[in-house]
């Protein structure tokens, strides 16, 4: 398998759910993708299982890719029944998974149905350091920075591997709870450690192993067992691609590094004459031919 192709069917589906990094709600605190990884890290110490909060996690983001922050939560709150509820969110659901695993897909769409909602536990502070720490962006050794604004996350990104790699899981015959909690706990050191990027790592030399042990180590002694174990046998995947796992982790930070630089490139690509024709800015309605005609007589653009 892990001379097959990667699966480029994904691809759409990733750039989608990329855009989770950038979407955010008034009321709501960070972009989504912040959100979601810190009520995995609530639910993790709450005692629910890696795979459990694999699954229900992936879920509710893949529902989010169309929907945004029309959750469950909202839904509730404008009155909605738990059944009306759950049919939106799998309705959402529905619109992007086509191309996922079946297997995957049925057993994560079983997770929007209304059932008792997980007991969170406390949400370690390394979660909140994360999402305050931003990625250092494009760095090369003895090559000036590119810094795209605003910068990622390291919360953000860790969510969004974590959830891709979900979804490879099965490409690569991967343990889908394993990968995701490899992909939650691999940046630990940087909820301390500011993100200089491949070139600060390279200047520090042999300084950089020892320092991150040490600042990995912080976060990690603010995990109890058997959450900690749990996430030390996750870690162990993270040095290569020698195990399925490993493979479907490095596949998954892979993608997101690239998709979020080709995210700037492809809004500051956009032209105008395509956002009008093929997103229909101005969209059909009962005064799109005023709208039209407005923007015709002001020149517009």
């Amino acid at each position: 398998m892990s001379d097959a192709a990667a699966p480029a069917a994904l691809r759409e589906l990733f750039v989608e759910m990329n855009d989770l990094k950038r979407v955010r709600s008034a009321g709501r605190d960070g972009s989504i993708a912040e959100r979601m990884f810190a009520q995995g890290w609530g639910l993790l110490t709450g005692g629910a299982s890696p795979e459990d909060v694999a699954l229900d996690i992936t879920a509710t983001t893949l529902a989010a890719t169309r929907l945004c922050d029309l959750d469950a939560a909202f839904l509730a709150a404008a009155g909605l029944s738990d059944a009306a509820a759950s049919a939106v969110l799998v309705a959402g659901f529905d619109a992007v998974t086509g191309d996922l695993d079946p297997d995957l897909r049925d057993r994560l769409r079983a997770r929007l149905t209304p059932r008792p909602p997980g007991r969170p536990g406390p949400v370690p502070s390394f979660v909140a350091a994360l999402a305050k720490q931003p990625r250092a962006g494009v760095t090369c050794p003895g090559r000036a920075r590119i810094l795209l604004e605003p910068p990622e996350n390291h919360a953000e990104h860790c969510l969004i591997v974590a959830v891709y790699g979900v979804c490879l899981s099965p490409f690569y015959r991967a343990d889908p709870g394993t990968v995701f909690l490899a992909a939650m706990a691999h940046h630990f050191h940087n909820a301390a450690m500011p993100d200089a990027g491949f070139t600060g790592e390279m200047l520090l030399g042999d300084h950089l192993g020892p320092i991150m042990a040490v600042t990995t180590g912080w976060a990690m002694s603010e995990l109890d067992a058997p959450l900690r174990d749990h996430v030390e046998r996750a870690r162990a995947v993270l040095p290569d691609d020698a195990t399925a796992e490993g493979r479907a982790f490095h596949a998954a930070d892979c993608v997101d590094r690239v998709l979020q630089i080709a995210q700037h490139l492809r809004g500051a690509s956009t032209t105008m004459a395509a956002v009008l024709d093929e997103w229909e800015l101005v969209h059909a309605g009962p005064v799109k031919g005023f709208h039209d005609r407005v923007l015709r007589d002001m020149r517009i653009p």
